[in-house]
């Protein structure tokens, strides 16, 4: 079991440097220092693709008492490339847990830090916004040296992730939701529906929720042609969240007017979430820019505009579209009741539409999943004879 008896230090590019306890693998790291204000999850975030190139901190203090499960992953491995708590439970207590989160995060090469004041590191994230870091825990690091590597790392601005995170072939995915009670998958309904998801960094639950709602999933790279994907004769195209600057991801904006075209003469449903989201708001004619400290945690509140309806959703995001970039035939349906960003949009003649926050959440509450069901209400709008 790990000990966290080394040494570890968190440079900020501001001149900042913060000293704790290596408790998982030794290594050195620079990336995007962001904060996550889940009080459950940590597996979760860890695994999700979208902290590519970040070092995440949780703001609630105490992390690990629960210890990891491989049924709650979201991916096959951790994705951040550092992880820094206020204080690391070595004896989780759980019937679930299979072992401590250090062992888990060693295993993976995942350096992790603890015995930092995450409250003081928050603050300033949220003052100054996420700033870029070197993270080096236990192995021998002069922190001075850390806080000008960590000014020489060029940031997430213009960078695209989705490389690093995307599979590299198509595969057909299967799996729908699992019953955490009896440690069994839930038996899905008949597919009715094939849809072609884009993996940009995908979260599994989303793709567990499209075969819970009777879909045939082909999962293909984020590279994709959009005339392989209409070869594969879809009923739908799914665009899911990743890491990265959006602006970045070229290619994926040019598929994606590609299948706004073939929506327009077919009326081909397209849903986006997260980078997907975004990548669609560039599809459509709009902009992005990037949020101070971004979005990240469980508890965020989103107003429906079509409907009134508040819900409470689990958001991972650094990047936001620009509403006033967006031209006549898009609509902004859904908006972010802390600061009015754009949580949701969709255009006004074509079943094309995207959220920013996370439907499928894990973690997270539930008030959005009823988008999975729009989606498979625009498929079977489209081919009602299926």
């Amino acid at each position: 079991m790990t000990t966290g008896s080394k040494e570890a230090y968190l440079a900020l590019e501001d001149g900042t440097i913060l000293e704790g306890l290596s408790f998982a693998a030794p290594g050195l790291k620079v990336g995007e220092v962001v904060f996550n204000t889940s009080m459950a999850g940590y597996q979760e975030v860890l695994t999700d693709p979208s902290y590519a190139r970040q070092i995440v901190t949780m703001t609630y203090p105490l992390i690990g008492n629960y210890g990891v499960s491989t049924a709650d992953l979201e991916s096959s491995h951790p994705w951040v490339d550092g992880f820094i708590v206020k204080e690391y439970c070595r004896w989780p207590s759980n019937w679930r847990s299979e072992l401590p989160l250090g062992d888990w995060l060693a295993q993976h090469g995942v350096i992790a830090m603890e015995g930092v004041d995450t409250r003081s590191l928050t603050k300033r994230l949220r003052v100054k916004g996420s700033l870029r870091g070197c993270l080096a825990a236990g192995v021998p690091a002069d922190p001075h040296e850390l806080v000008e590597k960590a000014r020489e790392w060029p940031g997430m601005a213009g960078l695209d992730c989705v490389p690093l995170v995307s599979r590299k072939e198509p595969c057909e995915w299967t799996t729908g939701l699992w019953d955490v009670r009896n440690s069994a998958e839930i038996a899905p309904p008949p597919p009715k529906h094939h849809v072609v998801a884009y993996d940009f960094g995908c979260k599994q639950n989303i793709l567990r929720l499209l075969v819970h709602h009777g879909c045939r999933v082909t999962l293909v790279p984020g590279n994709t042609p959009p005339e392989a994907v209409l070869d594969l004769k879809p009923d739908g195209v799914f665009l899911s969240n990743g890491p990265g600057d959006p602006e970045a991801v070229t290619y994926a904006i040019s598929a994606v007017k590609h299948f706004v075209r073939e929506s327009e003469a077919t009326g081909l449903p397209v849903f986006g979430i997260c980078l997907g989201h975004q990548i669609l708001g560039w599809a459509l004619g709009g902009r992005t820019f990037k949020l101070k400290f971004g979005h990240r945690g469980g508890n965020q509140p989103v107003k429906d505009l079509t409907t009134g309806r508040v819900e409470i959703t689990s958001q991972n995001h650094g990047f936001a579209v620009d509403p006033d970039s967006l031209g006549p035939e898009v609509e902004v349906t859904h908006i972010n009741l802390n600061d009015n960003t754009v949580e949701g949009l969709c255009h006004r003649r074509l079943p094309v539409f995207g959220v920013q926050y996370h439907p499928e959440a894990s973690p997270g509450p539930h008030d959005a999943r009823y988008l999975f069901a729009r989606f498979t209400g625009l498929m079977e709008a489209r081919r009602p004879d299926r």
